[in-house]
């Protein structure tokens, strides 16, 4: 019984209007809208405050604080009361009484203030590079999507443009085969033309949407600027680059946390206060007295060790972290010089092949209108046309591309 009603449902389904199914495909449709008024600087921006990164700087906020609190204190470390107690209520009954309260007091070791002040300046100096970082990643995700976005765009415009053109040869084809004219292959072939070239746009719309989706997600807005063009940077080098920058304030940073840890590989001097009251065996009286007493940690492997060896150790990731981004950055700039150079190569050639293939498609549209011509080449010839001016358009979107890219390896921020 459940078999035949699963059956049935299916052939219901199978009889849906296809308008229905259409319907259900369409909603999929992720919008932007194009704004006058905003610049790829404001939309830099918005994306930096949206990335998840702003939750690391938040967490790095509260440590610089909390250095730079270690650093201006009047105290190496918080202070410490003990209060002492003896009688010998359980022991010979003698009223015999000693109470004493003494105060901890850490005493600076020699340059310790300094190197703790020193490592809360680099904290923050480091936090500002993380900043820039954090930017410049995004900024680099941010041209990566808009230039997508405008490939994409363009593809659409071209399909959709070789979609008018085939309906309008289709037509055409349709009247001269009614006046018999023109063979129904014909025709067939001109219909082929034309449903091929529809799949095409929706592709082409269906990866457009997905470049939407994926700046909607990367910035959270549903505006995009009319112009994110840019001019190529002067510079030549990714020295400025802010993570580059971000990286050798790291260095820096281990290092002075390195110079803070030989200093603190012991324990801070205690000077302690006390105070006693004590009162004898059989004496109601009690005796008053104060007293100092100076505790010095000596130097220890065991406590020692550790803290520098962890110390080596950040310095040494910090170290093999910068370097590594040395020899992507490097490559980086490199490929960048070369596309931009292979893409104006390429920009001048596909311009000639376009102007060629689109004067030979003037040529075969006359010819095919004086019969001179069979529909097959005409076809084919433009399609030929369509791809050479596929291929410029993308060269001189890719050269624009290539030009943000460039800048983003320099480390140039809209």
């Amino acid at each position: 019984m459940k078999n035949i009603q699963l059956l049935v449902w299916m052939i219901l389904f199978c009889c849906l209007p296809a308008h229905a199914q259409e319907i259900d495909a369409n909603t999929h449709e992720d919008t932007l809208i194009t704004s006058p008024n905003l610049t790829l600087h404001d939309v830099l921006e918005k994306t930096v405050q949206h990335s998840p990164e702003q939750a690391r700087i938040r967490a790095q906020e509260f440590q610089v604080t909390a250095k730079q609190k270690m650093a201006n204190s009047f105290l190496p470390q918080a202070p410490s009361v003990s209060v002492y107690h003896q009688n010998d209520t359980l022991g010979n009954g003698r009223n015999e009484r000693d109470w004493q309260a003494e105060l901890e007091l850490p005493v600076w070791l020699p340059k310790q203030k300094n190197a703790r002040a020193e490592v809360a300046n680099q904290s923050a100096l480091q936090l500002n590079a993380d900043t820039e970082s954090v930017r410049a990643l995004v900024a680099g995700a941010l041209r990566e999507a808009l230039w997508e976005i405008a490939l994409n765009r363009n593809e659409v415009s071209l399909f959709q443009e070789k979609v008018n053109n085939a309906q309008r040869l289709e037509a055409d084809t349709l009247k001269k085969f009614q006046a018999g004219e023109l063979a129904k292959t014909d025709l067939m072939l001109a219909q082929q033309e034309t449903l091929i070239a529809q799949k095409n746009l929706i592709r082409a719309n269906a990866e457009l949407m997905h470049a939407h989706y994926r700046y909607i997600v990367l910035t959270g807005q549903k505006e995009i600027p009319v112009q994110f063009e840019e001019t190529r940077s002067s510079l030549e080098g990714y020295e400025e680059s802010p993570v580059w920058k971000a990286a050798e304030a790291k260095i820096t940073l281990a290092q002075s946390e390195r110079t803070l840890s030989q200093i603190e590989k012991r324990e801070n001097p205690q000077v302690i206060l006390n105070a006693r009251s004590a009162q004898g065996a059989f004496d109601n009286a009690y005796n008053q007295s104060v007293g100092v007493k100076i505790r010095i940690p000596l130097d220890s492997a065991v406590r020692s060790a550790p803290v520098i060896a962890t110390s080596e150790q950040q310095l040494g990731i910090a170290i093999s972290e910068r370097d590594k981004l040395r020899l992507a950055l490097e490559t980086q700039l490199h490929e960048a010089e070369h596309n931009l150079m292979i893409s104006q190569q390429e920009l001048d050639i596909a311009k000639q092949q376009y102007e060629i293939a689109k004067h030979s498609e003037t040529l075969a549209q006359k010819a095919y209108a004086l019969g001179e011509l069979d529909l097959v080449s005409l076809i084919r010839i433009q399609s030929q046309t369509f791809e050479a001016e596929r291929s410029y358009s993308r060269r001189q979107l890719q050269i624009k591309w290539d030009i943000a890219r460039y800048n983003q390896a320099v480390g140039v921020l809209p």
